[in-house]
């Protein structure tokens, strides 16, 4: 069965998204970049993650091309302002940016890609804003720890993005739990560990069993948890095919157990991880 997760407005979306992180910025890149998003949209990823930062607005451009031709209510698009830009006034500049850069008028869900200097209720407010003028339907945050969460306190934040992998788990002692306990999705960013995680021998003889490969066990293991989207980035359409495949893959307790033994559970609170 594909794994699904409820977002704050109650619309249903895959618990696979497409990551953009390093996309957009290197030109002979660019048809088998476009390739890889259109391949992952067809198989069902119909969620894209991106930032302003990425390649200084080339990711969003990027995903403008790829969306060209596609209704644009059938994909859930997701982007992030910069710390700098998260305040009253630069928020909505630079909103307008993306906006442009992705050739639409609306944002799902729109970010605030990590905590900076601007206080967490202003760029609430200026969030709020933007809500309300149409141009976001959503907004949310990325990289805030429990803490931060708890001092922004705000019920109408939809999400918070971080780092979750077998190999970097630190969310799962109390910031999953909180972000559970409130019905908020968790966005997990580089759910493949950049790569070297996926060579540890436990995956390999999961995905064994199942017909699988690392990557999907990983993926498979990240959405197991209740509430989690994960964003992987691929930059080849095989690769997106084979990412969305993980919608469908489910791990046993003995999986599970085996990953739980090769990359353990925190045991107690650790700092927030970031890439």
């Amino acid at each position: 069965m594909t794994k699904t997760v409820t977002w704050a407005d109650g619309r249903v979306l895959p618990a696979l998204g497409l990551g953009t992180w390093k996309m957009g910025e290197d030109p002979r890149r660019r048809q088998e970049e476009l390739a890889a998003l259109r391949a992952g949209l067809d198989a069902g990823l119909t969620l894209i993650d991106t930032a302003e930062m990425y390649g200084e607005g080339a990711a969003e451009s990027l995903i403008a091309e790829a969306l060209a031709g596609r209704k644009r209510e059938e994909v859930f698009l997701v982007s992030k302002v910069y710390p700098h830009n998260a305040g009253a006034t630069r928020l909505p500049q630079a909103l307008a940016r993306s906006l442009k850069r992705l050739k639409t008028d609306v944002l799902d869900c729109y970010l605030l890609h990590w905590r900076d200097s601007v206080p967490l209720e202003e760029t609430a407010e200026a969030m709020e804003r933007m809500r309300a003028a149409g141009h976001i339907r959503g907004w949310g945050v990325s990289n805030l720890d429990v803490e931060d969460m708890e001092e922004l306190a705000d019920p109408r934040c939809a999400t918070n993005q971080v780092l979750l992998h077998p190999g970097e788990r630190g969310v799962e002692f109390d910031l999953l739990p909180w972000m559970q306990a409130r019905g908020m999705p968790l966005m997990a960013y580089s759910p493949l560990g950049q790569g070297p995680v996926l060579r540890n021998p436990a995956l390999g003889k999961i995905a064994a069993r199942h017909g699988a490969t690392a990557a999907q066990v990983a993926l498979a293991w990240s959405i197991s948890h209740p509430g989690v989207i994960a964003i992987p980035k691929s930059g080849r359409a095989a690769r997106a095919a084979e990412n969305a495949k993980a919608l469908e893959l489910e791990l046993t307790a003995q999986d599970l157990a085996e990953i739980d033994a090769a990359f353990p559970p925190p045991r107690r609170k650790r700092p927030l991880a970031m890439l």
